[in-house]
């Protein structure tokens, strides 16, 4: 069952390989599980799955595998009135009562009888034994119990004893065309660090120790390199007020999870687009400002130039010299924007706004073009992308 399993999941696209599937295995073997259905789930999707993106797709082939609840659960959500499994109370029954509670039999007939269900049932019940409710003993619902059921419409685990936690998958949201979370964000962006090794080499480098002895017939013959170090540099440039305090919360996000995963990261707040001065403290940024051009002086070629920004404002504010809404600015933000992206070759511009919005806004088309199309959404899929770009 579990060969096939493994076959299914690398069709859903979920990039499982061998590895993962010997290491479910040797947790198998060593009894993780205890034979309960939910136990595997989790076990089998920490072992096989190593991004968080791909949760969704390893949820859908695992209800698909076994016994292709997909489908049931996609009419369940549609069957189902909210107001049948909304919370009044909770059922609570002693060790004698729920010994004399019988299971159904087993996954095919709790299945079979659901199905059922959902078809003969018309109206909410609470209470009882047999139909998908509440406080009751039947083998469906919330807030009850049954030692064999499917807990549907109940936010957390009670008893332990479901099978099947047939609620919205936790999930779901870390579809590709959805925004980022802190941890989210920190997966993708691992993606970018590079190490390189610098300094005194001070550390034993065993496989070329073992290869040199052996060169020389058994005599030691110690290699030694220097520390790795994460070697990436970025300098991102956010965008700050106006439209884009839609996407505060977003933002922040990002900026967060860069701060950890990046040891060389400078930061600089633009509003709109960037002109001749840039500022780090948005309390002070009036009179606390940094010339553009000194930042381009202080920071080398190696680092990556990452804008985050909606690009939303008038066209003006881009190709016109006075066209900024806060002062006057004497050389144009197309200018200024050229200016840093050949001081720093590998550039993204992150746009928070939804992609099929931006052919409709001219202002996001013209930095486009001025960022040589390197503009991603913000988004999981987007974010890859610009990590490929950077490279």
């Amino acid at each position: 069952m579990l060969i096939p399993f493994f076959f299914k999941l690398r069709d859903a696209g979920v990039p499982v390989s061998i590895t993962e599937f010997l290491v479910l295995l040797e947790a198998l073997d060593a009894r993780l599980a205890n034979a309960s259905a939910e136990d595997f789930y989790y076990l089998s999707r920490t072992c096989l799955v190593k991004d968080e993106r791909h949760f969704d797709r390893f949820d859908r082939a695992f209800a698909a595998h076994f016994k292709g609840v997909e489908e049931v659960f996609d009419s369940l959500l549609k069957q189902l009135p909210e107001d049948w499994l909304r919370r009044l109370g909770e059922r609570t029954l002693s060790d004698e009562e729920k010994a004399r509670i019988e299971a159904l039999g087993g996954w095919d007939k709790l299945m079979e009888t659901l199905k059922r269900r959902l078809e003969e049932q018309k109206e909410r019940h609470e209470g009882g034994n047999k139909w998908v409710g509440t406080r009751g003993t039947s083998p469906f619902g919330a807030y009850g119990y049954n030692p064999e059921g499917i807990r549907i419409g109940q936010d957390e685990s009670r008893n332990r004893r479901a099978v099947k936690v047939w609620d919205q998958r936790e999930y779901q949201n870390l579809a590709d065309n959805v925004e980022l979370g802190t941890r989210n964000i920190k997966v993708a962006l691992r993606k970018l660090r590079k190490f390189a090794r610098e300094g005194v080499a001070d550390h034993l480098d065993l496989d070329d120790t073992i290869a040199s002895t052996a060169r020389n017939a058994g005599m030691l013959d110690l290699k030694f390199v220097p520390e790795r170090h994460n070697a990436i540099k970025i300098l991102l440039f956010l965008d700050i007020g106006g439209s884009m305090d839609d996407h505060i919360k977003v933002c922040e996000e990002l900026f967060s999870a860069a701060r950890t995963e990046f040891k060389h990261l400078e930061y600089f707040y633009f509003h709109n687009f960037v002109y001749e001065s840039v500022w780090k403290d948005n309390h002070r940024r009036h009179s606390e400002k940094a010339s553009t051009m000194e930042v381009m002086r202080t920071y080398g070629h190696d680092y990556k130039l990452i804008f985050i920004g909606d690009a939303t404002m008038s066209p003006y504010e881009i190709v016109q010299p006075g066209g900024s809404v806060e002062h006057w600015n004497e050389e144009a933000g197309s200018v200024w924007i050229k200016r840093l992206t050949s001081t720093w070759p590998h550039h993204v511009w992150l746009n928070p706004e939804p992609q099929q919005r931006w052919e409709y806004t001219p202002s996001v088309q013209i930095t486009r073009e001025l960022v040589d199309d390197r503009m991603f959404p913000l988004t999981l899929a987007g974010l890859d992308q610009a990590i490929k770009a950077l490279h």
